[in-house]
């Protein structure tokens, strides 16, 4: 466990790119402050809470949780190989939303909450933001890591490849700017 005295750099991490970028920020922070990070995967059963309990077919919740401790370890692996992130580092695994998940476990002052801003465009409206949900109730400093320009790119060929349209091979090189 982490000494009380010890700054935390406390990050939400899902997986997806955002969650890595602010995997990666987290990190910076923590080299550049002499904090600890703690990346936290917050987890729900499929359906929510209410749904998994009334059903007959619903899987373990000890399945469930291991699960979430795999993907939390692939984010990490995917984030930093072999080699680790370099710095005193803890994973947890909550159960429950994301943004109550991450409010909760900051819990001190000296906290420093990273996360990623999140989608942007049409979607954004369209699910909870973790974001907002943070940055509205932490207690402590909340750190939005906005997406990658990348991001948006390879959403774009994403979108040409799903809707058919031809794609050129040289649009994905710097040649093709």
């Amino acid at each position: 466990m982490s000494g009380a005295g010890r700054p935390r750099a406390v990050v939400g991490v899902s997986g997806s790119p955002g969650s890595l970028a602010a995997l990666h920020r987290a990190v910076r922070e923590a080299r550049r402050t002499g904090a600890e990070v703690l990346a936290v995967l917050a987890w729900e059963p499929p359906g929510g809470e209410l749904a998994h309990g009334r059903s007959p077919l619903a899987l373990p919740l000890a399945d469930l949780r291991r699960d979430a401790g795999e993907r939390l370890l692939t984010a990490v692996d995917a984030a930093f190989g072999d080699a680790g992130p370099g710095v005193p580092f803890q994973g947890l695994v909550v159960r429950g939303t994301a943004g109550r998940a991450l409010v909760e476990t900051a819990d001190r002052s000296d906290d420093l909450l990273v996360i990623g801003a999140g989608p942007r465009g049409t979607l954004r409206g369209l699910f909870p933001s973790v974001t907002r949900y943070c940055v509205a109730h932490a207690g402590c400093p909340v750190l939005t890591v906005p997406p990658s320009p990348l991001e948006g790119e390879l959403a774009a060929l994403h979108r040409r490849i799903a809707l058919r349209r031809a794609v050129d091979a040289r649009e994905l090189t710097d040649g093709g700017r």
